[in-house]
């Protein structure tokens, strides 16, 4: 008599071993594939926070050469020669003589 191989309907049939096995396991089998959602999610997560600092930190670069250069612009301005040179168009200016420290005494 020739062995017959067995088809999926016999190990799905309710009084099947393996039927019964699968069916035990089963909220072991769900709880895994819960886990392995939770790392994939987590992992998605994870990747889009480190986009979003390096996108940061590219911005806080760029905004920091922007208050260099503006500090840069602002320390040459402010000098003396600079602001002579800006408000001489309006007619402000220097007084001919320089100021004189009046020493007690002095009168």
């Amino acid at each position: 008599m020739a062995k017959r191989s067995k088809t999926l309907r016999d190990y799905t049939a309710l009084g099947s071993f393996s039927a019964n096995l699968i069916l035990r396991n089963l909220p072991f089998v769900l709880f895994l594939g819960f886990l392995g959602t939770v790392y994939i999610s987590n992992a998605h997560y994870s990747e889009k926070t480190v986009r979003n600092i390096q996108k940061l930190q590219g911005e806080i670069r760029e905004l920091r050469w922007k208050y260099l250069s503006l500090q840069a612009e602002i320390m040459y301005n402010s000098k003396e020669a600079e602001v002579e040179k800006r408000v001489g168009s309006i007619g402000l200016g220097r007084k001919g003589s320089r100021p004189r420290k009046i020493l007690p005494g002095d009168s």
